[in-house]
Protein backbone atom coordinates (compact mmCIF):
# COMPACT_ATOMS: atom_id res chain seq x y z
CA UNK A 1 0.00 0.00 0.00
CA UNK A 2 1.19 3.50 -1.14
CA UNK A 3 1.81 6.37 1.32
CA UNK A 4 -1.82 8.46 1.30
CA UNK A 5 -2.35 11.14 -1.34
CA UNK A 6 -3.94 14.49 -0.92
CA UNK A 7 -7.00 15.86 -3.22
CA UNK A 8 -8.01 19.34 -3.60
CA UNK A 9 -10.76 20.33 -5.82
CA UNK A 10 -14.02 22.09 -5.92
CA UNK A 11 -15.76 19.56 -8.23
CA UNK A 12 -17.02 16.65 -6.74
CA UNK A 13 -17.36 14.48 -9.50
CA UNK A 14 -13.77 14.91 -10.13
CA UNK A 15 -12.73 14.03 -6.19
CA UNK A 16 -14.91 11.00 -6.43
CA UNK A 17 -13.23 9.86 -10.00
CA UNK A 18 -9.51 10.41 -8.84
CA UNK A 19 -10.34 8.25 -5.37
CA UNK A 20 -11.29 5.51 -7.13
CA UNK A 21 -8.61 5.93 -9.73
CA UNK A 22 -5.82 6.14 -7.06
CA UNK A 23 -7.61 3.82 -5.17
CA UNK A 24 -7.63 0.95 -7.73
CA UNK A 25 -4.08 1.59 -7.90
CA UNK A 26 -2.99 0.82 -4.53
CA UNK A 27 -3.16 4.69 -2.86
CA UNK A 28 -5.13 5.82 0.26
CA UNK A 29 -6.68 8.79 -0.84
CA UNK A 30 -7.65 11.87 0.73
CA UNK A 31 -9.68 14.71 -0.39
CA UNK A 32 -10.30 18.87 0.24
CA UNK A 33 -13.12 20.44 -1.46
CA UNK A 34 -11.13 23.81 -1.52
CA UNK A 35 -7.59 24.60 -0.31
CA UNK A 36 -8.11 26.39 2.73
CA UNK A 37 -9.25 23.08 4.53
CA UNK A 38 -6.38 21.49 2.94
CA UNK A 39 -3.91 24.11 4.51
CA UNK A 40 -5.78 23.94 8.08
CA UNK A 41 -4.86 19.73 8.33
CA UNK A 42 -2.64 19.63 10.97
CA UNK A 43 -0.30 16.70 9.17
CA UNK A 44 0.36 17.58 5.55
CA UNK A 45 3.62 15.78 5.83
CA UNK A 46 2.14 12.79 5.47
CA UNK A 47 1.09 12.47 2.15
CA UNK A 48 3.14 11.47 -0.65
CA UNK A 49 2.13 13.79 -2.93
CA UNK A 50 -0.98 16.33 -3.55
CA UNK A 51 -3.33 16.68 -7.06
CA UNK A 52 -4.58 19.42 -7.38
CA UNK A 53 -6.63 21.82 -9.78
CA UNK A 54 -5.60 25.05 -10.87
CA UNK A 55 -9.27 27.03 -11.11
CA UNK A 56 -10.90 27.08 -8.01
CA UNK A 57 -12.88 29.61 -6.30
CA UNK A 58 -11.52 32.05 -3.80
CA UNK A 59 -8.06 30.45 -3.75
CA UNK A 60 -6.73 29.25 -7.51
CA UNK A 61 -3.95 26.65 -7.79
CA UNK A 62 -0.80 28.32 -7.99
CA UNK A 63 -1.48 30.18 -4.41
CA UNK A 64 -2.16 27.07 -2.94
CA UNK A 65 0.99 25.73 -4.10
CA UNK A 66 3.25 28.62 -2.91
CA UNK A 67 1.50 28.40 0.45
CA UNK A 68 1.74 24.45 0.69
CA UNK A 69 5.57 24.33 -0.34
CA UNK A 70 6.08 26.68 2.92
CA UNK A 71 4.44 24.11 5.17
CA UNK A 72 5.47 21.05 3.81
CA UNK A 73 8.83 21.85 1.54
CA UNK A 74 9.27 19.71 -1.50
CA UNK A 75 6.40 18.31 -1.38
CA UNK A 76 5.50 16.93 -4.90
CA UNK A 77 2.30 18.26 -6.42
CA UNK A 78 0.68 17.52 -9.88
CA UNK A 79 -1.57 20.04 -10.96
CA UNK A 80 -5.02 19.87 -13.45
CA UNK A 81 -5.70 22.03 -15.72
CA UNK A 82 -8.09 22.73 -18.70
CA UNK A 83 -7.20 23.32 -21.98
CA UNK A 84 -7.04 27.01 -21.76
CA UNK A 85 -4.94 27.31 -19.03
CA UNK A 86 -1.38 25.31 -19.93
CA UNK A 87 0.64 28.58 -19.21
CA UNK A 88 -0.55 28.34 -15.66
CA UNK A 89 0.47 24.39 -15.61
CA UNK A 90 3.65 25.67 -17.28
CA UNK A 91 3.80 28.70 -14.12
CA UNK A 92 3.38 25.93 -11.81
CA UNK A 93 5.71 23.44 -12.32
CA UNK A 94 8.30 26.93 -12.08
CA UNK A 95 6.60 27.38 -8.42
CA UNK A 96 7.63 23.64 -7.96
CA UNK A 97 5.21 21.41 -9.15
CA UNK A 98 6.63 18.31 -10.51
CA UNK A 99 3.64 17.30 -13.74
CA UNK A 100 0.73 18.12 -14.34
CA UNK A 101 -2.97 16.32 -16.56
CA UNK A 102 -4.81 18.04 -18.84
CA UNK A 103 -9.03 17.27 -18.74
CA UNK A 104 -9.98 16.02 -19.60
CA UNK A 105 -7.92 13.00 -18.50
CA UNK A 106 -7.37 9.07 -18.86
CA UNK A 107 -6.77 6.86 -15.96
CA UNK A 108 -3.82 5.44 -17.83
CA UNK A 109 -2.40 8.82 -17.78
CA UNK A 110 -3.19 9.41 -14.51
CA UNK A 111 -1.12 6.10 -13.32
CA UNK A 112 1.83 7.16 -15.80
CA UNK A 113 2.57 10.37 -13.91
CA UNK A 114 2.72 8.52 -10.77
CA UNK A 115 4.63 5.60 -12.31
CA UNK A 116 6.95 8.72 -13.86
CA UNK A 117 7.05 9.82 -10.06
CA UNK A 118 7.98 6.53 -8.49
CA UNK A 119 10.44 6.43 -11.17
CA UNK A 120 12.48 9.10 -9.74
CA UNK A 121 13.32 7.07 -6.68
CA UNK A 122 12.25 9.57 -4.03
CA UNK A 123 14.82 12.27 -5.25
CA UNK A 124 14.25 15.61 -3.57
CA UNK A 125 12.83 18.31 -5.63
CA UNK A 126 14.00 21.78 -6.59
CA UNK A 127 13.41 23.83 -3.44
CA UNK A 128 13.17 27.69 -4.40
CA UNK A 129 11.45 30.91 -3.88
CA UNK A 130 14.17 33.19 -5.33
CA UNK A 131 13.90 34.57 -8.97
CA UNK A 132 17.23 32.99 -9.69
CA UNK A 133 16.26 30.48 -9.19
CA UNK A 134 13.37 30.57 -11.13
CA UNK A 135 14.68 31.41 -14.11
CA UNK A 136 17.03 28.59 -13.70
CA UNK A 137 14.52 26.05 -13.19
CA UNK A 138 11.98 26.95 -16.59
CA UNK A 139 15.39 26.93 -18.78
CA UNK A 140 16.17 23.47 -17.11
CA UNK A 141 12.29 22.49 -17.74
CA UNK A 142 12.76 23.52 -21.53
CA UNK A 143 16.08 21.44 -21.98
CA UNK A 144 14.73 18.26 -20.02
CA UNK A 145 12.33 17.96 -23.38
CA UNK A 146 15.39 17.27 -25.69
CA UNK A 147 18.45 15.56 -25.09
CA UNK A 148 20.50 18.75 -25.25
CA UNK A 149 23.71 18.37 -23.38
CA UNK A 150 23.78 20.48 -20.55
CA UNK A 151 27.06 21.97 -18.77
CA UNK A 152 26.00 22.78 -14.72
CA UNK A 153 28.40 25.01 -13.02
CA UNK A 154 28.35 26.30 -9.83
CA UNK A 155 30.52 26.49 -6.70
CA UNK A 156 30.92 22.72 -4.47
CA UNK A 157 27.54 22.54 -2.30
CA UNK A 158 25.25 24.63 -4.56
CA UNK A 159 23.24 21.18 -5.73
CA UNK A 160 24.82 20.45 -9.33
CA UNK A 161 23.62 17.05 -9.19
CA UNK A 162 20.12 17.39 -7.61
CA UNK A 163 19.62 19.58 -10.86
CA UNK A 164 21.06 17.09 -13.02
CA UNK A 165 18.56 14.08 -11.48
CA UNK A 166 15.94 16.86 -11.58
CA UNK A 167 16.59 17.27 -15.41
CA UNK A 168 16.69 13.82 -16.28
CA UNK A 169 13.32 13.14 -14.05
CA UNK A 170 12.05 15.83 -16.16
CA UNK A 171 12.61 14.19 -19.39
CA UNK A 172 11.11 11.27 -21.21
CA UNK A 173 13.85 9.37 -20.48
CA UNK A 174 13.13 9.03 -16.75
CA UNK A 175 12.31 5.41 -16.60
CA UNK A 176 15.65 4.63 -17.57
CA UNK A 177 19.10 4.70 -15.76
CA UNK A 178 20.58 7.82 -13.87
CA UNK A 179 24.47 6.94 -13.66
CA UNK A 180 26.66 9.39 -12.12
CA UNK A 181 30.45 9.50 -12.08
CA UNK A 182 32.73 11.39 -9.94
CA UNK A 183 35.29 11.86 -12.28
CA UNK A 184 37.39 13.48 -9.03
CA UNK A 185 37.15 10.70 -7.33
CA UNK A 186 38.71 7.69 -9.34
CA UNK A 187 42.12 7.55 -10.20
CA UNK A 188 43.39 8.42 -13.52
CA UNK A 189 44.46 4.89 -14.44
CA UNK A 190 41.10 3.28 -13.36
CA UNK A 191 38.95 6.28 -14.89
CA UNK A 192 38.80 4.98 -18.80
CA UNK A 193 38.00 1.26 -17.82
CA UNK A 194 35.15 2.74 -15.33
CA UNK A 195 33.51 5.02 -17.78
CA UNK A 196 34.16 2.57 -20.81
CA UNK A 197 34.46 -0.78 -19.41
CA UNK A 198 37.02 -3.40 -20.63
CA UNK A 199 37.43 -6.53 -21.72
CA UNK A 200 38.64 -9.69 -19.98
CA UNK A 201 42.14 -9.90 -19.79
CA UNK A 202 42.51 -6.01 -21.47
CA UNK A 203 45.23 -5.86 -18.20
CA UNK A 204 46.27 -6.83 -15.29
CA UNK A 205 43.53 -8.23 -12.81
CA UNK A 206 40.89 -8.00 -15.64
CA UNK A 207 39.98 -11.16 -15.01
CA UNK A 208 36.30 -11.00 -16.52
CA UNK A 209 34.72 -8.40 -19.17
CA UNK A 210 32.97 -4.85 -17.57
CA UNK A 211 30.26 -3.22 -18.36
CA UNK A 212 31.27 0.94 -18.74
CA UNK A 213 29.18 3.52 -17.09
CA UNK A 214 28.19 4.75 -20.50
CA UNK A 215 26.43 1.51 -21.37
CA UNK A 216 25.00 1.04 -18.01
CA UNK A 217 23.43 4.26 -18.88
CA UNK A 218 21.92 3.66 -22.15
CA UNK A 219 18.55 4.53 -22.63
CA UNK A 220 18.52 7.22 -19.55
CA UNK A 221 20.81 9.94 -18.74
CA UNK A 222 24.92 10.21 -17.18
CA UNK A 223 26.48 12.55 -15.44
CA UNK A 224 30.31 13.09 -15.90
CA UNK A 225 30.39 15.18 -12.02
CA UNK A 226 33.26 17.62 -11.79
CA UNK A 227 34.36 17.09 -15.52
CA UNK A 228 36.97 19.55 -15.24
CA UNK A 229 39.11 16.76 -13.39
CA UNK A 230 39.38 14.34 -16.37
CA UNK A 231 42.65 13.63 -17.84
CA UNK A 232 43.64 14.90 -20.85
CA UNK A 233 44.01 12.23 -22.59
CA UNK A 234 41.15 10.63 -21.51
CA UNK A 235 38.93 13.86 -22.88
CA UNK A 236 39.55 13.16 -26.44
CA UNK A 237 38.23 9.59 -26.12
CA UNK A 238 35.09 11.21 -24.42
CA UNK A 239 35.19 13.68 -27.71
CA UNK A 240 34.94 10.50 -29.64
CA UNK A 241 32.28 9.35 -27.79
CA UNK A 242 29.50 12.24 -27.58
CA UNK A 243 30.35 12.74 -31.19
CA UNK A 244 29.67 8.89 -32.81
CA UNK A 245 27.50 8.15 -29.90
CA UNK A 246 29.48 4.77 -29.65
CA UNK A 247 32.38 3.39 -26.62
CA UNK A 248 35.43 1.49 -27.34
CA UNK A 249 35.87 -0.71 -24.50
CA UNK A 250 39.36 -0.91 -22.99
CA UNK A 251 41.29 -4.32 -24.94
CA UNK A 252 37.98 -4.19 -27.11
CA UNK A 253 38.26 -4.25 -30.96
CA UNK A 254 34.42 -3.40 -31.40
CA UNK A 255 32.35 -0.13 -30.83
CA UNK A 256 29.13 -0.59 -28.60
CA UNK A 257 26.46 2.05 -29.63
CA UNK A 258 25.07 3.77 -26.95
CA UNK A 259 22.05 5.69 -26.28
CA UNK A 260 22.29 8.23 -23.71
CA UNK A 261 21.75 12.05 -22.60
CA UNK A 262 25.07 13.40 -21.57
CA UNK A 263 24.79 16.04 -18.07
CA UNK A 264 27.96 17.24 -16.53
CA UNK A 265 28.76 19.79 -13.92
CA UNK A 266 31.71 21.63 -12.61
CA UNK A 267 32.84 24.17 -10.01
CA UNK A 268 35.74 25.14 -12.21
CA UNK A 269 35.40 28.22 -14.46
CA UNK A 270 36.08 25.89 -17.74
CA UNK A 271 36.71 28.71 -19.92
CA UNK A 272 39.66 29.60 -18.14
CA UNK A 273 40.73 26.43 -17.89
CA UNK A 274 40.50 26.37 -21.78
CA UNK A 275 42.37 29.03 -22.06
CA UNK A 276 45.20 27.73 -19.42
CA UNK A 277 45.40 24.51 -21.43
CA UNK A 278 43.64 22.05 -18.76
CA UNK A 279 40.41 21.50 -20.83
CA UNK A 280 40.29 20.83 -24.31
CA UNK A 281 38.45 23.72 -26.30
CA UNK A 282 36.41 21.21 -28.67
CA UNK A 283 35.16 19.11 -26.03
CA UNK A 284 34.43 22.29 -23.76
CA UNK A 285 32.16 23.73 -26.70
CA UNK A 286 30.38 19.60 -27.63
CA UNK A 287 29.62 19.89 -23.55
CA UNK A 288 28.49 23.64 -23.34
CA UNK A 289 25.83 22.94 -25.24
CA UNK A 290 23.41 24.19 -22.78
CA UNK A 291 25.24 26.45 -19.81
CA UNK A 292 23.44 26.83 -16.93
CA UNK A 293 24.91 28.19 -13.80
CA UNK A 294 23.47 27.67 -10.13
CA UNK A 295 24.13 30.32 -7.75
CA UNK A 296 25.62 30.44 -4.30
CA UNK A 297 22.98 30.35 -1.19
CA UNK A 298 24.48 33.84 -0.43
CA UNK A 299 23.26 35.40 -3.47
CA UNK A 300 19.56 33.63 -3.46
CA UNK A 301 18.71 34.50 0.30
CA UNK A 302 14.93 33.63 -0.09
CA UNK A 303 15.50 30.56 -0.30
CA UNK A 304 17.15 30.13 3.05
CA UNK A 305 13.95 29.68 4.59
CA UNK A 306 12.60 27.07 2.78
CA UNK A 307 15.26 24.77 2.69
CA UNK A 308 16.24 25.31 6.21
CA UNK A 309 12.64 24.14 6.73
CA UNK A 310 12.62 20.97 4.02
CA UNK A 311 16.23 19.62 6.22
CA UNK A 312 14.15 20.45 9.72
CA UNK A 313 11.40 18.17 8.36
CA UNK A 314 14.22 15.65 7.03
CA UNK A 315 16.11 15.57 10.49
CA UNK A 316 13.68 16.51 13.12
CA UNK A 317 13.14 12.54 13.42
CA UNK A 318 9.11 13.07 13.40
CA UNK A 319 9.55 16.13 16.42
CA UNK A 320 7.41 18.81 16.21
CA UNK A 321 10.54 20.89 15.91
CA UNK A 322 10.83 24.72 15.45
CA UNK A 323 13.09 27.25 14.21
CA UNK A 324 12.78 30.24 16.34
CA UNK A 325 12.85 33.58 14.75
CA UNK A 326 16.40 34.89 16.44
CA UNK A 327 17.93 31.32 14.57
CA UNK A 328 16.45 32.10 11.20
CA UNK A 329 17.58 35.56 11.17
CA UNK A 330 21.01 34.56 12.03
CA UNK A 331 20.69 31.91 8.90
CA UNK A 332 20.04 34.51 6.90
CA UNK A 333 22.81 36.46 7.89
CA UNK A 334 25.07 33.69 7.70
CA UNK A 335 28.08 33.99 4.28
CA UNK A 336 27.77 30.63 3.81
CA UNK A 337 30.59 29.24 1.75
CA UNK A 338 29.65 26.08 1.80
CA UNK A 339 26.51 26.77 0.51
CA UNK A 340 23.74 24.46 0.49
CA UNK A 341 25.46 21.42 1.95
CA UNK A 342 26.72 23.77 4.31
CA UNK A 343 23.36 24.78 5.58
CA UNK A 344 22.11 21.19 5.56
CA UNK A 345 24.88 20.34 7.99
CA UNK A 346 24.03 22.94 10.40
CA UNK A 347 20.57 22.20 10.40
CA UNK A 348 20.89 18.40 11.43
CA UNK A 349 23.16 19.53 14.10
CA UNK A 350 20.69 22.04 15.47
CA UNK A 351 18.25 19.02 15.52
CA UNK A 352 20.22 16.80 17.44
CA UNK A 353 21.37 19.51 20.06
CA UNK A 354 18.16 20.69 20.54
CA UNK A 355 14.81 19.83 22.06
CA UNK A 356 11.72 21.41 20.95
CA UNK A 357 12.91 25.03 19.38
CA UNK A 358 16.22 25.68 17.70
CA UNK A 359 18.00 28.91 19.36
CA UNK A 360 20.83 30.62 17.57
CA UNK A 361 23.08 28.82 19.78
CA UNK A 362 21.93 25.70 18.29
CA UNK A 363 23.59 26.48 14.78
CA UNK A 364 27.14 26.82 16.16
CA UNK A 365 27.48 29.57 13.74
CA UNK A 366 30.34 32.38 14.28
CA UNK A 367 29.49 35.86 13.87
CA UNK A 368 30.88 36.74 10.68
CA UNK A 369 32.55 39.78 9.46
CA UNK A 370 32.09 41.14 5.86
CA UNK A 371 35.52 40.50 3.72
CA UNK A 372 38.03 43.38 4.48
CA UNK A 373 36.82 44.28 8.00
CA UNK A 374 39.87 42.93 9.33
CA UNK A 375 41.91 45.41 7.65
CA UNK A 376 40.21 48.48 9.56
CA UNK A 377 42.12 50.95 11.65
CA UNK A 378 40.71 49.97 14.84
CA UNK A 379 38.88 52.66 16.75
CA UNK A 380 36.50 52.22 19.61
CA UNK A 381 33.51 49.35 19.53
CA UNK A 382 30.67 52.03 17.81
CA UNK A 383 33.92 53.09 15.75
CA UNK A 384 34.02 49.76 14.08
CA UNK A 385 30.39 48.48 14.05
CA UNK A 386 29.68 52.06 11.70
CA UNK A 387 32.54 51.05 9.26
CA UNK A 388 31.39 47.73 9.42
CA UNK A 389 27.73 48.67 8.75
CA UNK A 390 28.75 51.71 5.90
CA UNK A 391 31.33 48.93 4.52
CA UNK A 392 28.06 46.17 4.10
CA UNK A 393 25.44 48.81 3.27
CA UNK A 394 27.83 50.44 0.14
CA UNK A 395 28.81 46.25 -0.79
CA UNK A 396 24.65 45.92 -1.23
CA UNK A 397 24.22 49.03 -2.98
CA UNK A 398 22.59 50.52 -0.08
CA UNK A 399 20.17 47.94 -0.33
CA UNK A 400 18.91 47.89 3.61
CA UNK A 401 17.18 44.73 3.81
CA UNK A 402 20.12 42.88 2.15
CA UNK A 403 22.31 44.34 4.19
CA UNK A 404 20.35 43.60 7.52
CA UNK A 405 20.40 40.23 6.72
CA UNK A 406 24.13 40.23 5.98
CA UNK A 407 24.72 41.86 8.89
CA UNK A 408 22.68 39.16 11.18
CA UNK A 409 20.28 41.85 12.56
CA UNK A 410 16.88 43.26 11.72
CA UNK A 411 16.16 46.25 9.29
CA UNK A 412 14.42 48.03 12.24
CA UNK A 413 18.05 47.81 13.98
CA UNK A 414 19.86 48.73 10.90
CA UNK A 415 17.22 52.12 10.71
CA UNK A 416 17.94 52.96 14.23
CA UNK A 417 21.63 52.53 14.01
CA UNK A 418 21.62 54.46 10.64
CA UNK A 419 19.12 57.37 12.41
CA UNK A 420 22.35 57.83 15.15
CA UNK A 421 24.80 58.24 13.00
CA UNK A 422 22.61 60.79 11.14
CA UNK A 423 22.23 58.78 7.82
CA UNK A 424 18.99 57.09 8.12
CA UNK A 425 16.92 58.29 5.15
CA UNK A 426 13.17 56.65 5.87
CA UNK A 427 11.26 55.43 3.38
CA UNK A 428 13.60 54.59 1.14
CA UNK A 429 15.08 51.25 0.53
CA UNK A 430 18.31 52.04 -1.77
CA UNK A 431 21.19 54.45 -1.77
CA UNK A 432 24.85 55.42 -2.52
CA UNK A 433 27.81 55.48 -0.21
CA UNK A 434 30.63 57.58 -0.95
CA UNK A 435 34.18 55.99 -0.27
CA UNK A 436 34.36 57.93 2.94
CA UNK A 437 30.79 56.13 3.94
CA UNK A 438 29.17 59.79 3.91
CA UNK A 439 25.52 59.45 2.40
CA UNK A 440 25.65 60.96 -1.11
Amino acid sequence: MHKPVLVVDDEPEMRLALREALVRMGYVCTSAPHPEEALSMESLDKFSLVITDMKMPKMDGLTFIKKLRKRVPGMPVVVITGYGTVENAVTAMKEGAVDYLMKPFSYTALKKVLEKMASAKDEPGMIYSSLEMKNLVERALRAAGSDITVLISGESGTGKELLARFLHASSARSKGPFVAVNCAAIPDNLLESELFGHEKGAFTNAVERRTGRFEMANGGSILLDEISEMPMPLQVKLLRVIQEREVDRVGGDTSVPVDIRILATTNRNLQREVEEGRFREDLFYRLNVLPLELPPLRERPEDIELLAGHFLSKYSGGRNLKLSSAALEKLKGHIWKGNIRELENVIQRACLLSDDEIGPDHLGLQTQLSPGVNSMTAGSVKDVEKQLIMKTLNETGGNKSRAARTLGISVRTLRNKLKQYGQGLPGEEKFSYSAAGRVL
